[in-house]
Order: structure tokens, then sequence, then C-alpha cells
């Protein structure tokens, strides 16, 4: 099961697209209009369905924003035919497309075909504003500048821009970073984040808000 993102002006196709993906298990989030496409909850899709031809703003516009913010497959759905046009939307980041009319059929073989290749390779990049995290190797970056972190900075980073906008207490976040059996108390999550904050300020960035008598949270 994976989370689907389809943004097209056809709710019809829409509806379509929901229920034929729904056979797979698969919770998709539909979308008619691509400007009221929250980009700060990208990181929760796994794969993206996307119409080119759309009024008020075509799909290329919004792929190539689109993939500053997320790596994961952004599938093309479109009418053009075109070699050229087909061309150009992989060129800025598309992974793939199908041509309207679709089989209801290919749709599932290749949005599955995609998940199952994510499944298998993951790229562990996780991008919030102007910051980008490399999972794997447990590195933040600025721009093509690597935030010199510890090892628990760096964990208090990912664990709150994982659930960007949500809150959590100091004792949540050091039980989520260090564990209940970690050695120290929660007051030292304060000191961390003021490092982190300190650090960040030198990209001119500052995600970690105080939401005072409760904790932190990422807002970026």
């Amino acid at each position: 099961m994976a989370e689907i993102l389809a943004v097209d002006d056809e709710a019809d196709i829409l509806a379509l697209i929901g229920r034929v993906l729904a056979k797979d298990g698969h919770r998709v989030t539909t979308l008619t209009n691509p400007n009221e496409l929250n980009l700060s909850r990208l990181a929760s899709y796994e794969l993206i369905l996307l119409d080119v031809m759309m009024p008020g703003r075509d799909g290329f516009d919004l792929c190539r924003e689109l993939r500053q913010a997320t790596d994961c497959p952004i599938l093309f759905l479109t009418a053009k035919t075109l070699e050229a046009d087909i061309l150009f939307g992989l060129g800025i980041g598309a992974d793939d497309y199908l041509l309207k009319p679709f089989r209801t059929g290919e749709l599932r073989a290749r949005v599955n075909a995609h998940l199952r290749r994510e499944s298998r390779e993951k790229r562990n990049l996780l991008v919030l504003g102007a910051l980008r995290f490399n999972l794997s190797a447990c590195e933040l970056w600025a721009g093509e500048q690597k935030v010199a972190l510890t090892k628990s900075e760096y964990r208090i980073c990912e664990h709150l821009a994982r659930y960007q906008g949500q809150v959590f207490s100091k004792e949540r976040i050091y039980e989520a970073v260090f564990g209940f059996d970690g050695e120290g108390d929660s007051s030292a999550i304060a000191e961390h984040v003021k490092n982190i904050r300190a650090k960040l300020a030198g990209f001119g960035v500052s995600p970690i808000e105080t939401v005072w008598g409760i904790g932190y949270k990422w807002t970026s």
C-alpha cells in the first residue's frame, strides 16, 4: 500500500484513478487545482501522477517545482504524443508517462512497477525548503554545503523534520532519539536545539520553532 497524489483538472479521471489504484490497496489523494497543492505534505507521498495540460498552470511547470522538494517517482498523464514533448517532460524530472486515454491495467502496472523499484532502490532523500536530508548517510545539507551536526543533533533534526508541523515535548524527542534507556535527561534536548539553531543560522534558515510550554516543531 502506498500514498499517492494525483493532480488533474478533470474530476472524472481523478475518480477513475482513485478507484483503480484502490484495488491494489493504495490511498490516493486527488487535486483538481494544482495551485492548491500543499508542498509541506509532499514528503508523505510515495508517487505522484501529474496531468500535463491544466488551465492556469501546466504540469511541466509544476513538475519542476515538485522535483525540488521530493525524489519520489513522478508519472505524467498526457494527451501530448509528440516525442519532443515526452522527452522534455522526462528531462525536467519526470520518471515516466502514460498517454491519455490510458488503460486501467496499464495504470496499475506502471504505478506498481515504480513503487517496487523504489522499495528496492530507496534513494533516502528528504527535502524541506532550503534543507536536504540524506537519510542513508545521516547528513543534512543546506544547498551544496553539509551542515556540521553531531550525531545527536542530526537525529533531533531528522525526527522533527519527518513529522513536520507536529509539536513534540522535550521528553518525547529524547525518547525518540535516544530511546527509553538513553543516558541523560530531556533537558539536554534544549541545549542540542540551541546548538542546532546556531549552526543553521549560518545558512540563513531557522526551521525549529519553540511552542512555549509544550516543546518544538519543524516549520520549513
